[in-house]
């Protein structure tokens, strides 16, 4: 690639004036390659959905469950739903000026280029790097915009003048550190890589708006994008993981109090009994307030009581697999988060419904039992062992 005849255009994912910027330079242009700002996954998918080719496999919920990745799969769905509601509010769909490039390329017989970073390690590389905090103020960000008004939503050419975006990307910066790391300043490396690796002389490059600056400056100084490989892993923080320290030394702590108060002959059958009930109810209850079925409410309240001893395990998993027997999920589940126009639709979507059980499950036995059972059961187990 030479950087002369390389053109990049920054663009609004949702902007139909976007659309028309980038065909018009390919049919101005006649480039050589047209590199866009998608993956291998990503680029299918989009195919797929010209073609009118509905794939009707079904998710194996389960394995999301079970792979601890609701979290991840509920962070990429927030941000599908964001993107597709205002695509629809300014009637153009997500990713139609890719669409509009890759069709412009096929027209004037140039190369498509995919030089994006798989959205999977992307998004699991950015959970990785967040701290508790930053993923609680993300959600919430991400929460109240499924919200905003019509008004919030009609300047969407506006994103794209430099002090906008320089604006947006400072709250980013402000509201996730960690996560703007990843989602921009990686993927500015991993975008500029993949155009320096680009063979062919004359270059046409879609991007978001957002990343063109970054990307011109790695292009400038190309011995400053990072090693490619260290782009790609997907490692967690190093150190002590200090949360799940605690996670796992409460659990030890209450089996440690029930043994010794059994060890000094202390009647711990009433303590046993409310700490089922309240554990088992917990589950319950969460089951049930997230729209779970009776029977997954019922499986949750039996194995809450033994969760507890392996912390990895939860009891919102045994709440979520049982709800995913009775909720049949496909893949066009996923795509119908996009359609989504009111509280309703999320709410009797399979997949947000399932999760939904996990987490709503969690939370309420997390909460009966770092708040109810240690005042309830086990500070006056331990009071009456030592002698309190």
């Amino acid at each position: 690639m030479k950087r002369e005849y390389l053109t990049i255009i920054g663009t609004a994912h949702v902007s139909q004036d976007s659309v028309e910027e980038v065909k018009d330079a390919i049919y101005e242009q006649y480039p050589e390659v047209v590199a866009i700002e998608l993956d291998k996954g990503r680029y299918e998918r989009v195919m797929k959905e010209q073609s009118g080719i509905e794939d009707e496999e079904k998710i194996s919920v389960s394995k999301i469950i079970k792979e601890n990745k609701v979290g991840l799969f509920l962070a990429s769905g927030i941000l599908t739903y964001i993107q597709s509601k205002i695509g629809e509010d300014v009637d153009v769909k997500p990713g139609s000026e890719m669409i509009g490039a890759i069709e412009a390329a096929n027209d004037v017989g140039a190369r498509i280029a995919l030089i994006d970073r798989d959205i999977s390690i992307t998004l699991q590389r950015a959970l990785n790097e967040m701290s508790l905090l930053e993923k609680l103020k993300f959600m919430f960000s991400a929460v109240a915009s499924l919200f905003a008004s019509d008004d919030d939503l009609q300047d969407i050419e506006e994103l794209k003048k430099q002090d906008n975006l320089d604006e947006i990307m400072e709250y980013f910066k402000e509201v996730s550190p960690s996560a703007y790391k990843v989602l921009v300043k990686e993927r500015d490396a991993y975008l500029a890589n993949s155009i320096l690796n680009i063979e062919e002389d004359h270059v046409i490059a879609v991007v978001g708006a957002g990343h063109k600056e970054g990307i011109n400056r790695y292009l400038d100084n190309p011995k400053e994008i990072p090693p490619i490989e260290t782009l790609m892993n997907i490692k967690k923080k190093g150190g002590i993981p200090w949360i799940k320290v605690i996670i796992i030394a409460i659990p030890i702590s209450f089996v440690v109090i029930f043994f010794l108060a059994f060890l000094n002959g202390i009647d711990i059958g009433d303590s046993l009994l409310e700490y089922v009930l309240i554990r088992g109810g917990a589950a319950f209850i969460g089951s049930v307030a997230s729209g779970s079925k009776i029977q997954s409410a019922i499986v949750g309240f039996f194995a809450a009581p033994f969760t507890i001893v392996h912390p990895i395990v939860s009891s919102g998993w045994f709440s979520g697999l049982t709800e995913a027997k009775y909720r049949k999920v496909k893949k066009k589940d996923i795509s119908n988060l996009g359609k989504i126009s009111s509280l309703r639709d999320l709410w009797n979507n399979n997949i947000f419904r399932i999760l939904l059980v996990v987490i709503g499950t969690n939370l309420a036995v997390s909460a009966a039992t770092l708040i109810i059972l240690p005042s309830r059961v086990f500070i006056p187990l331990f009071l009456q062992i030592f002698g309190g």
